[in-house]
């Protein structure tokens, strides 16, 4: 079969459009760092990298959401600190109270530190992160505790929060993390859990349960309502009931007791959560590694093939060229 001037001009420009072709992916490739570039480049790397940006994506989300879990609790033991420094400061007005050398006017100096002591430790049951309240449960934009405008001392029953001086507006929903797939933690403390020793809180109405209502909530046994035990110390402490006052001693010693256990409760979860974190951030670059495997070029190789391309290229020109300028008066 004879070639013609024409077919030959056509295989020619086919094969500087070919060579132009691949060197121009090959400099995007070079420009880009990335291998593969669309998914006609390796069609069989396709799922396995979407796979991998998929766990990425989700060890970033669990990563931001520890995150943040993180900062609610570092934020929770600095309010459970000043919780512990509060009940520390009742307990030395609650010791001076029974100092039988004490005048009247003395014990009611102590009992006004006492009022703002309770002040205190209320703010810090309402204290907010985030704007959200972090002892309300899942009730998060309700101000969890106010006081009590129907209280009365006389009236005061550990197993009717009603009569409490300090009511509860929360619940007892804890807030749950998932650390690992299965593995769920709580990451945060109820206020009906730690201010008012009460585990299990009952949400209204408060009727008689035969009526559909529920029954009003107590403290549980060996457990205290902090609210109370101030209230009460600073009630002995303006009645001069030397009797009360020894009582509301060893209250107070259950109290922060209570409170210690359970901000190292919280500190033990803290530290789960910040082990997962470490672990989490190793997963994540174990999963950048496979993904660079599929996706990015070897810089040397690349820089290697697009000069061998720029030569063949530059070949073909010159080729080119030269067959351009025959005729047929050069075989005459």
């Amino acid at each position: 079969m004879k070639a013609t001037q024409g077919t030959t001009y056509r295989m020619l420009g086919s094969r500087l459009n070919d060579l132009s072709l691949h060197l121009e992916e090959l400099r995007r490739m070079g420009a880009s760092g990335k291998r593969l570039n669309r998914p006609s480049d390796d069609p069989s790397a396709i799922r396995p990298i979407l796979t991998t940006r998929k766990q990425l994506s989700n060890v970033d989300r669990q990563l931001k959401t520890m995150g943040q879990s993180m900062d609610r609790m570092q934020a929770t033991d600095g309010h459970l600190e000043h919780v512990e420094n509060i009940l520390q400061r009742v307990k030395e007005i609650a010791v001076n109270g029974v100092n039988g050398a004490l005048s009247g006017e003395d014990r009611t100096v102590l009992a006004d530190e006492l009022v703002h002591l309770r002040q205190e430790l209320l703010d810090a049951g309402n204290a907010m992160v985030d704007g959200k309240y972090i002892f309300a449960g899942f009730q998060e934009d309700t101000k969890p505790f106010t006081l009590n405008p129907s209280y009365d001392p006389a009236s005061y029953d550990v197993n009717d929060h009603r009569t409490w001086p300090v009511l509860y507006n929360g619940d007892d929903n804890p807030t749950m993390l998932e650390i690992a797939p299965a593995e769920r933690l709580q990451v945060n403390l109820t206020g009906n859990d730690l201010f008012l020793g009460s585990a299990d809180w009952n949400p209204p109405p408060y009727d008689p349960p035969t009526s559909g209502g529920n029954p009003p909530n107590s403290v549980d046994a060996g457990r205290m309502d902090l609210f109370a035990v101030i209230t009460r110390t600073e009630e002995a402490l303006r009645a001069n009931d030397q009797t009360a006052m020894q009582d509301r001693l060893t209250e107070i010693d259950i109290a922060a007791d209570q409170n210690r256990r359970l901000r190292s409760q919280l500190g033990n979860r803290t530290a789960r959560v910040e082990t997962a974190m470490h672990h989490q951030e190793g997963t994540k670059v174990d999963l950048r590694q496979v993904l660079s495997r599929y996706e990015d070029a070897d810089a040397i190789e690349t820089f290697n093939a697009i000069v061998q391309q720029e030569t063949a290229f530059e070949a073909a020109l010159n080729v080119t060229a030269k067959v351009s300028k025959l005729s047929i008066l050069d075989f005459m």
